[in-house]
């Protein structure tokens, strides 16, 4: 959820990649790397890990319950997460978007580097001015860096805060006529392995999106469609958005950070589709619509009884 406004700092590392597959490695080399996958257990890096594993590489899960944990909030246990690692995955918690988020990244970046590993591959977001300071912090690291600037995920009506509303029947957000361009996690995984494994994503910058623009009550039109079930948008204001986050106890961070995305970032300057993932894998996004459909089929939007 960021910028789509590419400036002259970073517009040189936008270049198309070589679409053609990846590259092979030799097998000892493969044998000796270590990624470390920074939110291992979310949407993007579960997938992440499960595709390197099939790939025969080493994953390390970066998370509080990981083993050695990972914690951003506590510095002191990066160094152990690091050891051994070859490449990493870096997806922050809770946002790119939080104030002070980019100066915990290029620290983080530093101390990579200090333990050798050059390789990082960023989970960003278009539109929000932080992310792109932290983008830019990753670049004058020194890095073998990768940026991945995505908007809306498909998965947050299946996985996350939107799910409940779904299986009510009613998504009630401050979200008018503005259109987005959603994107598919399995879209995301696949770039990032990419980028992880292949080092002719080195310097590359890619927005990521899905190939419709849709508002959020066309999306929800969809998933009605899809499901076979009757399920309104109702559009909210942001207050009201707010009060309901609060009366449900969501921590206060976090009812400012989706405030800011709803209040700010949804405003139009992410309404533009974009050849990230073509790009990138040389094949077209996933549409909703298909997202929509086995996600349906999988039963994870069944109404309750």
């Amino acid at each position: 959820m960021s910028d789509t406004k590419q400036n002259t700092r970073t517009s040189a590392n936008t270049a198309n990649a070589d679409t053609k597959p990846n590259a092979a490695q030799p097998a000892s080399e493969q044998a000796q790397s270590l990624t470390l996958i920074l939110g291992g257990t979310g949407k993007t890096g579960r997938r992440i890990a499960e595709r390197l594993t099939t790939l025969g590489r080493a994953v390390r899960i970066g998370s509080r319950s990981g083993e050695p944990a990972f914690d951003w909030e506590n510095q002191a246990t990066w160094a152990p997460a690091l050891r051994g690692v070859t490449a990493v995955y870096v997806s922050y918690y809770p946002d790119l978007a939080v104030p002070g988020a980019p100066d915990v990244i290029r620290a983080f970046a530093d101390l990579a580097l200090q333990h050798g590993v050059r390789r990082l591959v960023l989970l960003s977001g278009r539109g929000e001015a932080e992310a792109q300071r932290a983008e830019q912090l990753l670049i004058d690291s020194g890095a073998d860096w990768t940026i991945l600037r995505c908007s809306w995920f498909n998965q947050n009506f299946s996985e996350s805060f939107f799910l409940e509303p779904v299986l009510s029947g009613e998504v009630a957000l401050p979200a008018g006529s503005v259109p987005e361009p959603f994107v598919d996690v399995d879209d995301i995984a696949d770039v990032a392995v990419a980028a992880l494994t292949d080092d002719r994503h080195i310097g590359q910058l890619y927005e990521l999106t899905g190939p419709r623009l849709l508002t959020f009550a066309e999306a929800v039109s969809e998933i009605a469609r899809a499901t076979g079930r009757e399920i309104r948008f109702v559009p909210i204001t942001l207050e009201q958005f707010s009060a309901g986050m609060a009366a449900q106890q969501v921590p206060s961070d976090v009812i400012g950070l989706v405030s800011y995305l709803f209040g700010e970032v949804l405003d139009g300057r992410n309404a533009h589709l974009t050849d990230g993932v073509r790009r990138a894998l040389g094949r077209a996004p996933r549409d909703f619509a298909d997202f929509a459909r086995d996600v349906a089929a999988s039963g994870v939007w069944s109404a309750r009884a």
